[in-house]
């Protein structure tokens, strides 16, 4: 197979009209020639930080996406399905993406629970990440979310960082905010990399200390414009990802996307492509082509590299996408579940309180961290309410592996003025989550992602919306298509109700992330961020 264009060599920054030989899935030979071919042969977008759950589609599905944008591999982070079903989850996705050829480099997931503060489906501890980075599939430790562990020497953690080096693979960072001496502590340990900077101050902390920083644009953490700046610089040490990326944003582009905007902003192209496509492979140890003679022939053909409409994607030598269009067909799977608590009443809603103020959770758009801030309460008959007028609504997190008492708090800025919401994609345990302006319209909600065993969902006062998640209570039996439709419509739904978030149901799923400041929710309470205990909901 013969593949002609201006060849982008974007180590040696140069274009040049050329020809691709491939043979064996293998590239044979790169030569210039002269042809009228004006398209433009790039190596394959790599998203470097992503749970392929949070699109709520398996694997085979998300390839099957994916690869229309130009995407040829991705560093997934399987720490979502194991919180629910552990080393079962891990494997399922593993098996499952080997099923079609887009190349999925899964981490071995290093918080399992995330925190000990809030009741998952799952342990995985150091014995277990032993094995599963003897795996040769587990391509790395995935991100130390529990930076206290590290900076403080617990045990258990330092034993499953050590096993990463012992295997010679990379750790993958999650710190927040993090800086000064505690960073430095954090960074000795061995972990390289952070895709949590929200500011452009922190990230260059970070850059300066040695840390890769990978500048996030997902469906509800959108750091682009915070640290785009940046790459001019340090474009050697940067990379792409989405972390979270739902179902209808899949569907209009991937890490596509950022390439467009960062050279819309002036950046040049080479930098912005080696954070794209060749700081990934090479930090992680990829098995992904990068255009080279003896690669693996993955690369992609775009129209121009200012738009970067993707023409055509190639795998291994097989041409996997044309033209929006991709040949992954879909594979069967087994359906894996362990939703385990009975339907609620209005009453297990219903908190008394006699307290003038409450600690409330100011929810930031496009943004996993919260503040924390007060509000006057609102009480009838003894019950703690939402206060619909001031948009302080009533929020709760449900136990989805065993029965108990719902935890109750309080949020600001979903907006809504008629019925709730509710998702079982809680990160990070997934237990069931909703916010509502009734405790009727709460427990309809919460009892319709029991009855289904898994969803998103939103009710108003004569509608009732879900769409179903039947794996592990987080993914979809369905193709991106279908699954984007209907989450589109759900979404639009939750936006009727009232919501000015950009994405209500990504923004709803981050209010139980308990690793990430400042107040969050979870099973078992009220919880502080910043000092790692819990909190009362009534300011005394």
């Amino acid at each position: 197979m013969v593949i002609q264009g201006n060849i982008v060599d974007i180590l040696n920054k140069k274009i040049f009209k050329g020809e691709i030989v491939v043979e064996e899935g293998k590239i044979k030979s790169i030569t210039e020639s002269n042809h009228n071919v004006e398209n433009y042969i790039l190596p394959g977008f790599v998203d470097a930080h992503i749970h392929i759950e949070s699109s709520m589609l398996v694997p085979s599905e998300f390839a099957k996406i994916a690869v229309t944008h130009g995407t040829v591999a991705t560093v997934s982070d399987p720490h979502e399905i194991a919180n629910v079903l552990g080393v079962a989850g891990v494997d399922f996705m593993i098996e499952n993406g080997k099923k079609v050829p887009l190349k999925f480099n899964f981490g071995a997931p290093s918080c399992v629970p995330a925190t000990s503060f809030e009741s998952a489906g799952a342990v995985i501890d150091s014995d277990d990440i032993k094995k599963l980075l003897e795996n040769p599939d587990i391509k790395y430790l995935a991100e130390m979310m529990n930076y206290p562990g590290v900076i403080y020497e617990d045990a258990e953690v330092m034993k499953k960082i050590e096993w990463a080096k012992h295997y010679n693979k990379p750790v993958d960072g999650h710190a927040p905010g993090l800086r000064g001496e505690d960073l430095t502590k954090y960074i000795s340990a061995g972990i390289y990399t952070d895709h949590e900077c929200f500011t452009y101050d922190e990230a260059l902390e970070k850059l300066q200390k040695g840390m890769k920083v990978i500048v996030r644009e997902g469906s509800a953490a959108k750091n682009f414009e915070a640290l785009i700046d940046l790459l001019p610089e340090h474009y050697e040490n940067m990379m792409f990802c989405s972390d979270d990326k739902h179902p209808d944003d899949l569907l209009l582009g991937h890490i596509n996307q950022l390439c467009e905007r960062a050279v819309a902003k002036g950046i040049d192209v080479f930098k912005v492509l080696q954070a794209a496509c060749i700081n990934p492979v090479s930090h992680y140890n990829l098995d992904v082509g990068l255009l080279k003679e003896g690669d693996e022939a993955d690369f992609i053909v775009v129209e121009d590299l200012e738009k970067f409409k993707v023409l055509q994607t190639y795998l291994d030598g097989e041409l996997i996408a044309a033209n929006g269009k991709s040949n992954i067909t879909s594979v069967e799977f087994e359906i894996l579940n362990n939703f385990d608590t009975d339907k609620k009443q209005v009453a297990d809603f219903e908190l008394n309180s006699a307290s003038e103020k409450i600690r409330v959770i100011e929810a930031l758009d496009g943004e996993l961290v919260t503040n924390e801030i007060e509000a006057n309460s609102l009480i009838k008959n003894g019950n703690l309410v939402s206060d619909v007028e001031n948009d302080v609504l009533k929020m709760t997190v449900v136990n989805r592996y065993q029965n108990s008492e719902p935890a109750i708090a309080f949020i600001k800025n979903f907006g809504l003025k008629e019925g709730a919401i509710a998702s079982s994609v809680g990160h990070d345990s997934h237990n069931i989550i909703a916010v509502g302006v009734s405790d009727e319209a709460i427990c309809k909600a919460v009892n319709l992602i029991i009855e289904n065993r898994g969803g998103v969902c939103a009710v108003s006062n004569t509608e009732e919306k879900i769409v179903s998640l039947p794996v592990a209570g987080i993914m979809s039996d369905l193709s991106a298509e279908e699954i984007g439709k209907s989450y589109a419509e759900l979404d639009q739904m939750a936006k009727d109700l009232g919501s000015k978030l950009r994405a209500p149901y990504m923004t709803l799923s981050f209010m139980a992330l308990l690793v990430i400041p400042a107040l969050k929710l979870s099973d078992k309470g009220l919880f502080d961020g910043n000092t790692f205990k819990f909190t009362s909901l009534e300011v005394k």
